[in-house]
């Protein structure tokens, strides 16, 4: 078996455990959504709904099938009654529903879900789960803590990046763009090393991905591939440097270094290099004129990446500094190179720099890239000069909290009644209520509305697809239909 902590019974917060005796009697059913209640982010009104596919196939289906299902009933019993004796110092702990589940051989829910892709408002539900069976009245909700964990990081970050991809689309037609497939890598995701773990770097560089193919976190693209037949091309980089490449030939090397990357080592295609291990604006006022006939001539461009300062002010300049820094990387890389007529939109859009550009990637978040797009246009240069690597400092600098997921039971049937359920709490400052009833949505993407207590049988005629039942998937979505989706909603 997997590592103990890994195992999907125990994929649980421990109040879970009693919950099944702490129902009333004669409850056979509960309906259970999820719902992002509530936002921090200034005029977010929608949530991407994303991450839904993942959980299912790697945790309901794979999971459960290997490190459940498959196991002995024995050795299974015998782990969950030796860990609850453990931990939560219960002498004979119940183990007759885990027996029964596992002697079903199948997870006994149904899962309704909308498009996955799609945009829900506010407090609209985008997931609801109920059990097929009975006898596990208590399994709906033994997934919240599960299902929680895994969903709200990558739908955040979908959300995240489709607020920057909307930001650079507006940019690019302001500045007279029509062709946006440079967008495609203006989002570069750099989170990886700061995320908490490697999962949680997978599940937010998938979202990611929803909206750019710039990355430089490798298994979310090996991810997408696996759990929504992406294609490995869903995702891509480009050779960069650090700076242990940079500082290795020494200072006095710098120049040389510079040469060998432009000239030997990368003759063509695109090249990005950390350009601030000493000093940036010698780089841009010495170093890249004196290249400049060798930049020209590649086929592809020379990416400068600047590494420490304050954003805007390294990239756009400091009125208030003297010397190059008061120019900016960017008017200093088209001093040097030149540039030229923007043909990808019919000349009519602002000029690029000659097979140059710029990347930056430290505590890029969406205000600063604002800030930063606003300067070049300003500078009559055109959005396109410019790449963001979007780090964890966004992607990492959110809670489940962000947009309030959360997942509560609104529905039961207790002897063969069904009751609506909700909470309302009176110390509530806004945002804890929940639906009642059984919610579903009518509508399109963005624009759902829930209706609540209504009938079982509405959840399979409106907008909610059924996308799991009893153990099996039922809707596989292809990554390129969820980028659609997504982009939609821009």
């Amino acid at each position: 078996m997997e590592s103990d902590y890994l195992q999907p019974i125990y994929l649980i917060d421990f109040y879970k455990v009693g919950h099944i005796d702490q129902y009333p009697a004669g409850i056979t059913q509960i309906w259970s959504n999820w719902t992002p209640r509530t936002t921090r982010i200034k005029d977010q009104r929608t949530v991407v709904h994303f991450g839904l596919q993942y959980f299912i196939k790697k945790i309901l289906i794979e999971a459960f099938e290997e490190e459940f299902f498959k196991q002995s009933l024995d050795e299974v019993i015998k782990h969950y009654s030796a860990v609850m004796q453990a931990t939560l110092g219960l002498q004979k702990p119940r183990t007759d529903h885990i027996a029964a589940l596992h002697k079903l051989q199948y997870l006994p829910l149904d899962i309704y879900s909308i498009p996955e892709g799609n945009s829900t408002p506010l407090n609209s539900p985008s997931v609801v789960l109920t059990n097929t069976h009975p006898d596990f009245f208590w399994l709906p909700n033994y997934f919240e803590t599960m299902l929680s964990a895994y969903l709200w990081k990558p739908s955040t970050s979908a959300t995240t990046a489709q607020r920057f991809r909307a930001l650079f689309e507006k940019y690019a037609r302001e500045s007279g763009e029509t062709d946006f497939s440079f967008i495609d890598w203006q989002g570069h995701d750099f989170s990886m090393r700061g995320m908490s773990g490697i999962e949680d770097a997978i599940l937010s560089g998938m979202g990611h991905l929803t909206c750019f193919s710039g990355t430089d976190s490798l298994p979310a693209i090996l991810a997408a591939n696996q759990y929504y037949d992406a294609g490995l091309s869903c995702g891509g980089s480009v050779p960069a440097t650090e700076h242990s490449v940079m500082c290795a030939g020494g200072q006095d090397g710098e120049f040389e270094t510079f040469r060998r990357l432009i000239e030997d080592i990368y003759p063509t295609g695109i090249v990005s290099i950390v350009s601030d291990t000493w000093d940036l604006w010698q780089v841009l006022t010495d170093y890249i004129p004196r290249l400049k006939q060798t930049i020209l001539a590649r086929n592809g461009k020379v990416v400068i990446r600047p590494d420490s300062g304050v954003p805007d002010l390294i990239i756009c300049g400091n009125e208030t500094a003297e010397g190059p820094a008061r120019k900016g990387v960017i008017q200093l890389l088209a001093e040097a190179l030149g540039t030229k007529p923007n043909t990808t939109s019919g000349g009519t859009a602002l000029p690029l720099i000659n097979n140059g550009g710029a990347i930056y990637g430290d505590a890029i978040s969406y205000e600063r890239a604002d800030k930063i797009l606003s300067g070049i246009v300003a500078k009559g240069l055109s959005p396109y000069n410019m790449v963001f690597g979007i780090g964890s400092y966004t992607y990492e600098y959110v809670t489940r909290d962000t947009y309030g997921f959360a997942m509560k039971a609104t529905a039961t049937r207790q002897n063969g009644q069904i009751i609506p359920i909700f909470k309302k709490p009176v110390t509530d400052t806004g945002g804890k209520f929940s639906h009642k009833g059984i919610p579903v949505v009518t509508g399109e993407s963005g624009k759902y509305v829930v209706s609540e207590q209504s009938l079982p049988e509405d959840l399979d005629r409106c907008a909610f697809e059924k996308v799991f039942s009893d153990g099996k998937l039922l809707v596989d979505n292809s990554f390129s239909t969820i980028r659609s989706r997504v982009r939609a909603d821009l």
